[in-house]
């Protein structure tokens, strides 16, 4: 009963009627920081957050059948730090916490206030679009002879 006086009286009432009634408490939270940065609720090293710098892109589509569909997220991904060959495995080792994380935003505006809260710099490459090429299904049968296909 202690730690609930340092809660106001609507909390309390709030505790209190949820008890009596056997109801699931609802409460809103809304927390107020006075600084936009929050690289210190973050966990993650000094170091390794204040000289980074990000990278915001679109990814290729894929080449397996060619599709659109992973080319609609903007990602994020980090500048890769110092990296040395482990000496039993061979393998490449680093001392980063944020050098394979790749995040995903769904516009590039997102992406970009996301690095500006965390205070690291960015870079952009912005999507590329690709042109249509006009074709119409008669031009499969064409025999012209630079554009007839075997049909073998």
């Amino acid at each position: 009963m202690a730690s609930i006086k340092m809660f106001t009286p609507q909390i309390y009432n709030n505790l209190l009627h949820s008890y009596i009634f056997h109801q699931p408490l609802k409460m809103t939270l809304t927390f107020c920081f006075l600084s936009k940065d929050i690289t210190t609720l973050t966990g993650v090293p000094e170091e390794h957050i204040k000289t980074r710098k990000v990278h915001i892109f679109v990814p290729a589509k894929t080449a397996m059948q060619s599709g659109i569909n992973s080319t609609k997220k903007w990602k994020m991904d980090f500048d890769t730090r110092e990296r040395w060959e482990n000496p039993l495995m061979g393998w490449a080792s680093t001392a980063d916490p944020l050098s394979n994380m790749v995040l995903s935003f769904s516009s590039k505006e997102d992406a970009i206030a996301f690095a500006e809260k965390n205070g690291w710099s960015y870079e952009v490459t912005e999507k590329r679009t690709s042109k249509p090429r006009v074709k119409s299904y008669g031009a499969n049968f064409s025999w012209d002879k630079r554009t007839r296909r075997s049909a073998k």
